[in-house]
């Protein structure tokens, strides 16, 4: 004989439907949370190897937040037998075409750009994704220059900046991201931040 469908009958099992599919989904978090946390560390390891000189010291370890203008960065101070050779500036713009670009910026001693690294953007395949130094050479014409005599913009603004063709936005995104890495770099240097 069939029960009878009754409202109590019916949340209980709406309450068990919920409690079981809230165990399998936290279960499913705990199990993936710390892999996840490993490969982001490992990429921003790897970013940071990337767009300074060779360093012994563990930038990650040393790292610090810096906020400048409203806008928070994180900052890898490195060193070489004891002499500081340089800071990883992560920092991210919010002008891109597609979402964030957040860009890891390389600066020596005296504010010039070493390298960059993407970290993570949304920009249109085939265009915007050209930030990328593995789709085109955008990027490679930051490396050494001095934001404090190379204007940060595009050429159509008015700057330095050989934009990406017909992502000119990207591109735009890409100087916002050095500039504001750039500006709070400097801050950081002349307010003491830990630089050397």
């Amino acid at each position: 004989m069939a029960k009878e469908s009754n409202f109590k009958n019916m949340l209980l099992t709406l309450l068990l439907i919920c409690f079981g599919g809230s165990a399998v989904m936290g279960g499913a978090y705990l199990l993936t949370y710390e892999p996840i946390a490993t490969a982001q560390q490992a990429k921003v390891n790897n970013a940071i190897a990337q767009v300074l000189p060779p360093f012994d010291n563990r930038p990650a370890e040393e790292s610090y937040e810096w906020e400048v203008s409203g806008k928070k960065v994180t900052i890898y101070p490195a060193t070489a037998e004891g002499q500081y050779v340089g800071s990883a500036v992560e920092a991210v713009s919010s002008k891109g075409f597609g979402g964030p670009v957040k860009v890891m910026v390389g600066f020596l001693p005296d504010g010039t750009i070493f390298r960059t690294a993407i970290i993570s953007h949304s920009e249109t395949p085939g265009l915007g994704d050209k930030l990328d130094p593995r789709k085109s050479l955008f990027s490679t014409q930051f490396e050494g220059k001095n934001p404090a005599t190379f204007s940060l913009s595009v050429r159509k603004d008015g700057g330095d900046v050989d934009a990406i063709t017909a992502a000119t936005i990207s591109s735009r995104a890409f100087c916002d991201v050095l500039d504001i890495a750039y500006t709070a770099f400097m801050d950081a240097k002349e307010k003491g931040g830990n630089h050397e």
